[in-house]
């Protein structure tokens, strides 16, 4: 798979995931990067690393749409940055003490760990339609944990990207994660973590599925 070379993300962009991570929505969107180097495809396995054991069982599942540049976009204005973009499900793995602790709470190195960024099949948005109105399901060993529709997103995909290109070229290829909604192992009563053996699914209505097995790395 060829990497991007940036992944942006939002943070928190669905209501319920940011009053089950104990945050409330902001006027702006939180803004993060994954390191181009964990990108994987659908099928390739999901490696918890040895440094994720040091503070416990911490590596969560969190299902996104992704969305694909086609071209550079600069100072872009929203009427125009989809015509070139294409989607996929995808999954931001994240190592909840990293992201959170272990990093004086930026959050990109407990979300850059190799194999965390699983990418599916982009689908050429013209086959797709309106982004904000796609329905997103996340399964783990079947078992439905995240559901729900992209009209959710307090942040839609064509404010953010034209919100991101402001003074900033984004390069085409450049991936862009659109935020997760609730339902994150890390906040169930007892949490979910991602173990050895364990299938993530992410699927999204119109633009297709996602299947990552897990192995716990040496």
């Amino acid at each position: 798979m060829k990497l991007p070379p940036a992944i942006w993300c939002v943070g928190r962009n669905y209501d319920a995931h940011a009053r089950e991570m104990g945050d409330v929505p902001r006027e702006r969107p939180t803004i993060f990067f994954k390191n181009p180097a964990c990108v994987v495809g659908d099928g390739d396995e999901i490696v918890l690393p040895a440094i994720c054991n040091e503070h416990g069982p911490q590596v969560d599942f969190e299902g996104e749409l992704a969305v694909l540049l086609g071209r550079d976009l600069r100072d872009a204005d929203e009427s125009e940055v989809l015509d070139s973009v294409s989607y996929a499900p995808a999954n931001d793995v994240s190592a909840r003490w990293w992201q959170r602790e272990g990093s004086n709470g930026q959050w990109n190195r407990g979300k850059s760990f190799d194999t965390f960024c699983p990418l599916g099949t982009f689908v050429p948005g013209r086959d797709v339609g309106d982004p904000q109105s796609l329905h997103l399901v996340s399964r783990l060993n079947g078992k439905i944990m995240q559901e729900a529709s992209t009209a959710e997103m307090i942040f839609p995909v064509a404010m953010l990207l034209a919100e991101l290109s402001r003074g900033t070229t984004l390069l085409r290829g450049t991936v862009l994660l659109t935020g997760t909604p609730s339902g994150v192992g890390s906040r169930r009563d007892p949490a979910v973590w991602l173990t050895e053996g364990d299938e993530c699914e992410i699927e999204i209505e119109g633009v297709g599925r996602l299947r990552n097995r897990v192995r716990q790395g040496d």
